[in-house]
């Protein structure tokens, strides 16, 4: 008969985000009658599609011991560009091509800039940030482009076999960096160049390549999830998804994966959008200001990872 598992053991492989997840749920779920239902839980899955759009490649970019900052900005600017290309007279297919185009661009200049050049991930992409918010201003003057016809606005709001497109984005997203990661030579650089760069270099990978590829794949992840904020919207906005890059880095902390020696999961950071996307949405409905969501954020953050911390104390 094989032994059980010990109690504490068990506990301790449950990530703290798991604990507050469930907490938020109930202590929602108590304080506003609507938050259980089924249409208000399908919402916060709606609601939290493109976050994961960002989160899952910003788990890659941490992996690797590094940042990007300019993803929220450059999903805006290539939600610009698609709505630009759809006023226009172009059609869906050229229009996404373009906002990919776009986000494959900034990912990159990021990745040329931290690989190559060697700049420090934050300052890189802290530059890249404002070159993409400047742009999408500047091609806007700072006004929503609208009268973008009606073939985007289904991509939202349809359903493919009874499922919601944006969670088919959603499922197809984490299937394809699930398997990236996981499944491919391509996923065990990512966590080496994290882990220990050197010996993979010595082993005689092009680590640099890799690298920047890592960055890349966050530019054209940023460019699919325009096409979802724009059909949300119907329209392109200029500031649509300045700062998402914040809830993105947050819900990858809170899902354990580490800054430092490449270490992390996926799932974990589906739990941290989940905590993101159940805290914004409680606290919507019990009419919280957005500043003080903010507040609330940063306050997953510290008591998520003091839970981890508390777990793993012998």
């Amino acid at each position: 008969m094989v032994p059980q598992r010990p109690l504490r053991a068990a506990l301790a492989a449950i990530p703290g985000v798991a604990y507050i997840l469930v907490l938020l749920c109930i202590v929602f779920g108590a304080a506003s009658k609507g938050f259980l239902s089924g249409a208000n839980i399908l919402n916060i899955g709606m609601q939290s599609v493109i976050l994961l759009m960002l989160a899952l490649p910003m788990t890659l970019i941490i992996l690797s011991e590094g940042l990007d900052i300019s993803l929220g900005a450059v999903l805006t600017l290539c939600s610009v560009v698609l709505a630009l290309m759809l006023v226009r007279g172009n059609g869906l297919a050229v229009a996404l091509a373009a906002a990919v185009a776009a986000g494959l661009a900034f990912g990159l200049a990021n990745g040329l800039l931290v690989s190559i050049v060697k700049m420090p991930p934050f300052v890189a992409t802290l530059g890249t940030l404002g070159i993409a918010q400047g742009l999408a201003l500047a091609v806007t003057d700072g006004q929503s482009v609208v009268g973008i016809g009606a073939q985007v606005e289904p991509i939202y709001s349809g359903s493919l076999f009874g499922l919601p497109i944006p969670l088919a984005f959603a499922l197809g997203a984490y299937a394809l960096t699930h398997w990236l990661l996981y499944q491919t030579r391509f996923g065990g650089y990512v966590f080496a160049i994290g882990g220990n760069r050197e010996a993979l270099v010595l082993a005689g990978v092009r680590a640099h390549l890799h690298h920047i590829g890592i960055y890349i794949f966050g530019g054209f992840m940023a460019g699919l999830a325009a096409l979802l904020l724009t059909a949300r919207m119907n329209a392109g906005h200029p500031t649509a998804a300045i700062g998402m890059e914040f809830d993105a880095i947050v819900a990858v902390a809170v899902g354990g994966t580490s800054f430092e020696r490449g270490e992390g999961w996926l799932f974990g950071t589906l739990l941290g959008v989940l905590a993101v996307g159940v805290m914004r949405n409680g606290l919507n409905l019990l009419g919280v200001p957005s500043s003080l969501q903010v507040v609330s954020i940063g306050l997953l953050v510290i008591v998520a990872l003091l839970v981890d911390g508390l777990k793993q104390r012998p």
